[in-house]
């Protein structure tokens, strides 16, 4: 029996990642760096690229990873949506909190057939 994953969740999850990417780099070297000029903190990306491929393919367990990952996204986008002092960075984190809330939903939702098919099929 084959199980059919929904291909619009897994559009969502491509789609936020590559933003949340884009989000990253922008925010922490051009709209709104934490020092004038850019800061280091641009470099929060790169775990995210290591993703791209995967999620890219549909491999679910990227796909689960990536998910777990967001999640950190998400935390630094509620921390700094509270805490950050300049209008412009906390509209970002609003931002990053919906894209990770995309991406993680997106992810986990698209692998959910597949490990329930899986898991029935194990036993």
């Amino acid at each position: 029996m084959e199980t059919k994953l929904n291909q619009g969740l897994h559009r969502l999850a491509c789609i936020c990642l590559i933003a949340l990417i884009i989000l990253c780099v922008g925010w922490e070297l051009w709209w709104a760096p934490l020092r004038p000029g850019g800061s280091l903190m641009a470099l929060k990306a790169v775990p995210l690229l290591f993703a791209v491929r995967g999620v890219l393919r549909a491999r679910l367990y990227t796909l689960q990873w990536v998910a777990m990952l967001s999640l950190l996204y998400l935390m630094e986008g509620a921390v700094r949506a509270w805490s950050d002092a300049s209008t412009v960075s906390m509209a970002l984190a609003g931002v990053e909190i919906v894209l990770s809330l995309g991406l993680y939903l997106g992810a986990i939702l698209y692998v959910r057939p597949a490990k329930r098919a899986a898991r029935r099929q194990a036993s």
